[in-house]
């Protein structure tokens, strides 16, 4: 037997039901506790303001290390490949967090949970700013990743406890948040380990992370669990998600091979700059990173395109996919020794290659989000933990190529990453049809305005 999607789209019967447990339908598995959940229109100005702050401050947490990692080689005496897997601790310490502390935000008391993770990344930030060794840094860092998933905690939450009147603003306030952490997080670090060392980056951090613990103490409401379901259960909902939607698991691979691409970028352009042909400070290191802020504005018309032709999604994700893999040429000759033209052409190639990133994310969320409109907090723990797995893995193997191959074998992997990408992006096409079929016949698409920024 079949059924109809939403979408209009027919599937077997087996798979609708697995569908309906992947959405989670409340009425039957995961009623709400009387009197203790959250309700909306408990949300002022100054929470949200407070909100926003800590998405900031915690965001940067997983950027900080980017722009460090040659000076934390030459101070621990390591390694440029072995420095750089502190970018790769990070990310998957965030992935594993995702996966496996995000999902408990709605089964536990909300204020207890954030302001707990909150100190405990303090904790390990100033771990980080003690470590006497790469591993023992590399630990800390892996933890801090963990707790920083408080961000994507706190936007559904912000939500949650905002009235339908100002849900929009409010998300929209802690994504500028989210926005501004990432895109000054590095320009933040090369600052102040150019006045003080790479330690006091850390020490700065764990002081804000502290500090951002203490006021959201004192600000969240004490709300009791938002749903009555065990852990377990939570877990079994995001594994069933994934399991029903093709759609979903393709997409969130297009979007590792992005950030993967993305994050190998990142990793290793700090030891060109460092290096003899540029022979950056730290401070102009932090600076440089500042050209990632036009992906901002690229992640915003692309939202706006999105929603007004959904039937534009596909094609310009292969669009996207194929002008990052092409923005690598620039940018390996921004190592090639031209002159004044290396620098340049490496600028250039880092605005395309970060728009291209940007632009990529948001469509992928533009399709996600349309999948299951009542299971999006467990479509994001898929497509978001998948993500930062594949910024992982760029990271590492950036790093290892570097190491080996110089710039011309850094460039080479991240341009391998989109490559890849373009074959999930030919796989998730048939799975895609039906839906943009829907979305034209006007059942419109999901607004992306609540997305994520990648830095």
């Amino acid at each position: 037997m079949r059924e109809l999607t939403g979408r209009g789209e027919a599937v077997p019967a087996k798979q609708g039901a697995a569908r309906r447990a992947a959405a989670g339908e409340r009425a039957s598995s995961s009623q709400a506790l009387p009197g203790q959940a959250p309700q909306g229109g408990q949300l002022s100005p100054g929470l949200v303001r407070l909100m926003a702050v800590t998405c900031a401050v915690t965001v940067a947490n997983l950027y900080y290390a980017q722009p460090l990692l040659h000076s934390i080689a030459g101070s621990l005496r390591a390694g440029q490949g072995s420095a750089s897997l502190l970018v790769t601790a990070g990310q998957a310490g965030y992935a594993a967090g995702l996966l496996f502390i995000v999902p408990a935000g709605d089964i536990m008391r909300r204020r207890p949970l954030l302001t707990g993770l909150l100190a405990i990344c303090s904790v390990t930030l100033a771990g980080c700013a003690l470590a006497p060794t790469l591993p023992v840094l590399g630990l800390a860092a892996a933890l801090a990743g963990v707790t920083s998933v408080v961000v994507q905690m706190l936007v559904p939450y912000a939500a949650t406890l905002a009235s339908d009147a100002e849900r929009g603003k409010a998300i929209g306030t802690l994504m500028g948040g989210l926005l501004i952490g990432i895109l000054l997080s590095r320009t933040f670090a090369g600052v102040v380990a150019g006045l003080a060392g790479w330690r006091a980056v850390y020490g700065v951090a764990a002081v804000m992370m502290a500090v951002t613990a203490i006021a959201l103490r004192a600000a969240l409401p004490d709300h009791g669990p938002q749903l009555s379901i065990s852990y377990a259960a939570q877990l079994r909902g995001v594994l069933d998600v994934a399991r029903a939607e093709p759609a979903l698991r393709w997409r969130s691979l297009i979007a590792a091979s992005g950030f993967g691409s993305f994050a190998c970028f990142w990793t290793t352009v700090t030891f060109l700059l460092a290096g003899s042909q540029y022979g950056f400070t730290q401070l102009q290191i932090g600076v440089f990173a500042l050209v990632g802020a036009a992906g901002a504005a690229t992640a915003m018309a692309s939202g706006r395109i999105m929603d007004a032709r959904p039937g534009l999604r596909w094609p310009v994700t292969g669009a996207l996919l194929a002008l990052l893999a092409a923005s690598y040429i620039l940018i390996g000759l921004g190592g090639a020794h031209l002159g004044g033209w290396s620098l340049a052409l490496l600028v250039t190639g880092v605005l395309v290659m970060d728009a291209c990133v940007q632009g990529s994310h948001v469509t992928n969320q533009a399709v996600v989000y349309d999948l299951l409109p009542q299971a999006r907090s467990r479509l994001t723990t898929v497509y978001i933990t998948t993500m930062f797995a594949g910024g992982a893995a760029g990271s590492a193997a950036g790093a290892q190529a570097y190491e080996h191959w110089g710039w011309a074998g850094a460039t080479l992997t991240a341009a391998a990453f989109p490559v890849a990408g373009l074959a999930c992006w030919m796989a998730a096409r048939r799975h895609e049809a039906a839906g943009r079929a829907a979305a034209m016949t006007g059942s419109g698409p999901v607004s992306v305005s609540e997305g994520h920024e990648l830095g």
